[in-house]
């Protein structure tokens, strides 16, 4: 977390069977030099089809390790995850102190309730949400703008960066 230079927090339920539909919202901040950007909403949404089966409701913390990773969610298009950003589990414990090489694009974490059969973040997309951004900050705006730190942050969003200030 410490050499991240982006951070996605969603919150995806996913329900079905045989036939399945994903949904979800978060946010994405970036390290500026003077600190973490305001967030910019992000929402996730599909259908699969297959042997699959169950409903769960997972929370996901999506570490952006390269320039790269932060630039494909600030340019306001889809982001697909494991299809131009490689994607691997994030290392935990000591090998996330020792380092992992080589280094994925992005890193995910997820936390789980219920049970479904068939879970993978690969070709999950990712867009932005400009209607919630517009929402929160009282006029429309871009995520390059948000994420670098061009926008002030609303003072809601303080406790969320203080969090980061203090583990990132």
């Amino acid at each position: 977390m410490r050499d991240a230079k982006g951070v996605a927090i969603l919150s995806v339920t996913k329900a079905g069977f045989v036939v399945s539909g994903r949904g979800g919202t978060g946010v994405v901040v970036a390290r500026t030099d003077s600190g973490w950007s305001g967030p910019s909403a992000i929402g996730t949404g599909g259908i699969g089809v297959g042997f699959q089966a169950g409903a769960q409701v997972s929370e996901l913390v999506i570490i952006l390790n390269t320039p790269e990773a932060v630039k494909a969610f600030s340019q306001g298009s889809n982001v697909t995850l494991g299809a131009s950003l490689s994607v691997a589990v994030g290392p935990v414990g000591r090998s996330a102190e020792a380092g992992v090489s080589p280094r994925a694009a992005i890193y995910t974490y997820s936390r789980s309730q219920g049970i479904f059969a068939g879970v993978s973040l690969e070709g999950t997309v990712i867009a932005t949400r400009y209607d919630a951004n517009e929402q929160y900050y009282g006029k429309p705006v871009y995520p390059a703008d948000i994420l670098e730190g061009k926008i002030t942050p609303p003072a809601e969003a303080q406790t969320l960066l203080d969090l980061l200030a203090k583990y990132g």
